[in-house]
């Protein structure tokens, strides 16, 4: 598995038309009314790889099995969802569960499409949403580190808990603590504010190359780097083409990549992780781990007593799997490393497990 995202945003910012582009379904209900989406949707999306794809032609693979990433249609949110307004306390259980969010910020004008407010601001939707997660977040600090759970949590735990409370008390930038503490501890924090976040401006089909006021307001804001210009709408349009369709449409309406392939790859990098192969003749499949794994982590993803047991990894890089066409050539000209549990993984490494059981 990839890593789960959470789409959420105010009501009818088209949170369930993107899901449903998103995961070429029409598994979420879009409508024309807030709470449209009471339970969250879920859709598990194949990340493509082209990779992949020739390694699995390489050894002549029975199955091929990409790596994947789930999405989390949320619903909706308004003022007062910490405390349990509108679905407020469906919408922030929920989110606690993923690895990303997605904020997905309303920028195009409609009469046919309801508002929650009477203009288009997406900043000032987005703060709605950060202030309800802030508040959620204040809540459970005061309840975690209250005198009596005290001993369920460390000392590290308890420090980033209350520099959390001190930032979002004094509207400090919450991101610094990720540069201050132990990163694999702040995402076990359950803090929704920490959490990475992608922004997605919603715009309408004359902006989707060049972005609008609305958008161009987000991308000043927060990091361009962090910001993807999408339309749901014409999302969906794609989705309903055949696929050899698909490409003179994107070119008609000036598209390079789909919304789905600007969030994986933005996903990735804001994640930091990186994709390594299995390959041989049963099946071909990809892994997606963090950067600067080592070899038994790698391996861990694959079962756990492939960790446990970890002897050393036999390690092919993707080129020169390519160039060899396979493990035999790759064998015959020394390409094959054995690597072991120091070894930090490559993106793109072909990798075969020696290990205990």
């Amino acid at each position: 598995m990839g890593f789960k995202c959470g789409i959420v945003g105010l009501p009818n910012v088209g949170k369930s038309t993107l899901f449903n582009a998103l995961t070429n379904s029409s598994n979420a209900q879009a409508g024309n009314f807030p709470f449209c989406t009471i339970e969250p949707n879920v859709g598990v999306v194949p990340v493509l790889d082209e990779r992949l794809d020739k390694l699995f032609e390489i050894s002549k693979s029975k199955k091929k099995i990409y790596t994947t990433i789930t999405f989390l249609d949320i619903a909706g949110l308004v003022k007062g969802a910490s405390k349990g307004e509108g679905l407020g306390n469906k919408f922030l259980s929920h989110i606690r569960e993923v690895d990303a969010i997605i904020h997905l910020l309303r920028c195009f004008d409609s009469d046919d499409i309801q508002n929650v407010n009477k203009d288009v601001n997406p900043l000032r939707d987005l703060d709605i949403i950060e202030t309800e997660m802030k508040l959620a977040d204040l809540e459970s600090i005061g309840k975690r580190i209250d005198k009596k759970n005290l001993k369920k949590i460390t000392n590290e735990e308890l420090s980033i808990l209350k520099t959390a409370e001190d930032y979002i008390n004094n509207d400090k930038d919450l991101n610094e603590l990720r540069e201050t503490f132990n990163l694999e501890l702040i995402n076990k924090s359950g803090l929704l504010s920490l959490k990475p976040k992608l922004y997605v401006c919603n715009v309408d089909e004359k902006s989707i190359s060049l972005g609008n006021k609305y958008s161009e307001n987000v991308q000043k804001t927060k990091k361009i780097e962090n910001t993807i210009l999408v339309s749901a709408e014409i999302e969906n349009q794609i989705n309903q083409l055949e696929q050899n369709e698909k490409g003179n449409f994107m070119k008609l309406m000036n598209i390079e990549k789909t919304g789905l392939n600007y969030l994986i790859e933005k996903g990735y990098k804001l994640l930091e992780l990186e994709t390594f192969f299995t390959s041989g003749p049963e099946e071909t499949r990809a892994w997606t781990i963090k950067k600067n794994s080592t070899a038994p982590i790698a391996a861990g993803k694959i079962h756990s007593d492939f960790e446990k047991g970890f002897i050393r990894a036999e390690t092919i890089s993707y080129n020169d799997f390519v160039r060899n066409n396979g493990w035999v050539n790759c064998k015959t000209s020394g390409k094959i490393r054995l690597e072991g549990k120091d070894y930090i993984v490559k993106d793109g490494d072909i990798l075969n497990f020696r290990f205990n059981t």
